[in-house]
């Protein structure tokens, strides 16, 4: 009996099985930066599941790891965008960069809530696959000021970085069996934050007999007042007619076939945060240029153009830097040759990336250059092994034979 070939289904991303996946989607890092508890820890691995299958899932960051080596690998990866969670002496934070220019946006976490958290307050515990995280998830912004001249631009800049994280929608390309999950970024005006929600999409049989069993408390019934649904606390009800509509395309699930009418609604899964925007800057964190916003320090319009100018001559004085080296470098290729020649070459571009990596990364607390103590190697051993090796071998002892008395 010939033996069966497994097909490799279980891998994510593929472009003939999901064509979100091609060139041009948005690809993110997630990661924690520093210190940080357990709790926050597990915020990551929840975010990462978000933006799955367009993030490096299985990121492994080392304690000795620095968030200049993310910035530094993320372009010969194709990422577009880096998520750095960080935990301050004032609350978590989250600073959100677009790469490879920027600008950055850093919030602060008011509230956050894992989504062991959300499955557990649930009154029906869902057990989730990796079928839902197979495709990008859709991109719901609601409550944010239409963009206008009169519009805040911290907020128009804010909602068009939330919707670079995902892809864009195509309605005419997507498939309706890839629509598993829904992320909702709503603007609260009142307290000037912004919910994140992450839900998933199911569907639900209407009619006849659905009718019956899904109907809300109050509706009419044979002799009770109705069953409630897991959905009436929540915005949504299977059996109500406004959620009812008929299936496009086959979707997953039992008969949930093309034409069918079915009840949508939406479960949260988790994770829950509620941002509140701190500081907008240009740039990348170790580059910063001009403050575009500040929730808490407000400049006159002289202290910005002379930030601004400050930046321009820091920028300007570093183009002149990478150039000055970069001729000194084409020097030295014409006028040696051989080995030499390669060896300087070489010294010359470690001074330029050390010149330009000077004052650029504030975080750089421990060198990276330094000797490790336990890696150094003793003069003493070395002088004991050449003395060993000196030495003419000798045979070993013979052991004498004992007569035992008996």
């Amino acid at each position: 009996m010939a033996r069966r070939r497994k097909n490799r289904t279980h891998l994510k991303g593929g472009a003939a099985s999901n064509p979100a996946t091609a060139e041009g989607v948005p690809k993110s890092f997630v990661i924690k930066h520093g210190q940080v508890g357990t709790s926050l820890t597990h915020l990551v691995r929840d975010v990462r599941k978000v933006m799955e299958p367009n993030t490096a899932s299985r990121l492994r960051e080392r304690a000795r790891n620095k968030l200049k080596d993310f910035l530094t690998m993320a372009p010969a990866l194709g990422v577009t965008h880096l998520l750095a969670f960080t935990l301050t002496d004032v609350a978590p934070s989250l600073r959100i960069v677009r790469l490879s220019a920027g600008p950055t946006l850093s919030f602060r976490i008011e509230r956050y809530s894992l989504v062991k958290d959300i499955i557990n307050s649930s009154r029906r515990a869902r057990s989730m696959s990796t079928v839902e995280y197979l495709s990008p998830p859709l991109l719901v912004l609601a409550n944010f000021p239409p963009p206008s001249p009169t519009a805040p631009p911290h907020l128009t800049l804010m909602m068009k970085t939330f919707q670079s994280l995902f892809p864009p929608l195509a309605p005419h390309k997507l498939s309706l069996s890839s629509a598993r999950r829904v992320v909702l970024v709503a603007y609260n005006a009142e307290n000037g934050t912004v919910d994140f929600r992450h839900y998933l999409i199911t569907v639900k049989p209407y009619g006849d007999v659905a009718d019956f069993l899904l109907r809300r408390r109050g509706e009419p019934g044979p002799g009770s007042d109705g069953y409630e649904t897991a959905a009436s606390s929540a915005s949504s009800a299977a059996g109500d007619e406004g959620e009812a509509v008929d299936l496009a395309d086959d979707y997953v699930g039992r008969n949930n076939k093309k034409g069918q009418k079915r009840a949508v609604k939406l479960d949260e899964i988790g994770p829950r945060m509620e941002l509140k925007l701190i500081k907008v800057v240009e740039g990348l964190p170790g580059k910063e240029g001009g403050v575009l916003y500040h929730e808490f320090v407000k400049k006159s319009k002289a202290e910005a153009k002379a930030q601004k100018a400050d930046h321009a001559a820091k920028e300007k004085l570093r183009k002149q830097r990478r150039e000055e080296q970069e001729r000194n470098v084409q020097k030295k290729k014409a006028s040696k040759s051989g080995g030499d020649g390669e060896e300087d070459e070489d010294e010359d571009m470690d001074d330029q990336v050390q010149d330009e990596s000077e004052g650029e990364f504030d975080e750089e607390a421990v060198d990276d250059d330094e000797w490790d103590e336990d890696e150094e190697i003793s003069e003493v051993e070395d002088e004991e092994e050449s003395e060993s090796e000196d030495e003419v071998p000798r045979p070993p002892p013979k052991k004498q034979k004992v007569r035992s008395k008996r």
